[in-house]
């Protein structure tokens, strides 16, 4: 009791209460997840309809899936199944949900450990932004 006196917010389980995200970072989660997300979304989906990620269309590397494949193929997946088509979708289905509660202003903090976590295996950008997500997580923890 004395510690709703001194003004100590509590939630609904008697713990202290989470403090509030910076703005600087909800717009850092909001941005990552619109943009991580909203990649993953649409990639994925694009290889559902048409059957192939976007590639390049020319040059040295055209036709090739970015380094995410060859990690991929490591574990015994086809990188284009429609398996690991899901997963695109899925995975940037929780980067976006993350953005959008950190956009609106609601604890993000969760499901922004699990969308990091989940998009590890994207080689460069997914593994960057997962790190950078868990950073985030980590330092609103402590």
């Amino acid at each position: 009791m004395a510690n709703r006196a001194a003004g100590m917010e509590r939630d609904p389980v008697g713990r202290p209460a989470a403090r509030p995200a910076p703005a600087w970072e909800r717009l850092l989660v909001a941005t990552l997840g619109g943009v991580v997300g909203g990649w993953l979304i649409v990639d994925g989906i694009r290889a559902m309809v048409t059957g192939d990620y976007a590639t390049p269309s020319g040059g040295p590397y055209a036709g090739q899936l970015g380094p995410w494949a060859a990690l991929v193929e490591s574990v015994g997946l086809d990188p284009r199944s429609i398996l690991v088509m899901g997963l695109h979708v899925v995975t940037g289905g929780l980067w976006l949900a993350a953005g959008t509660l950190a956009a609106v202003r609601r604890s993000a903090r969760p499901l922004l450990a699990v969308a990091s976590i989940a998009s590890l295996w994207y080689l460069p950008f997914g593994t960057l932004a997962g790190l950078l997500g868990l950073g985030l997580v980590w330092r609103s923890s402590g």
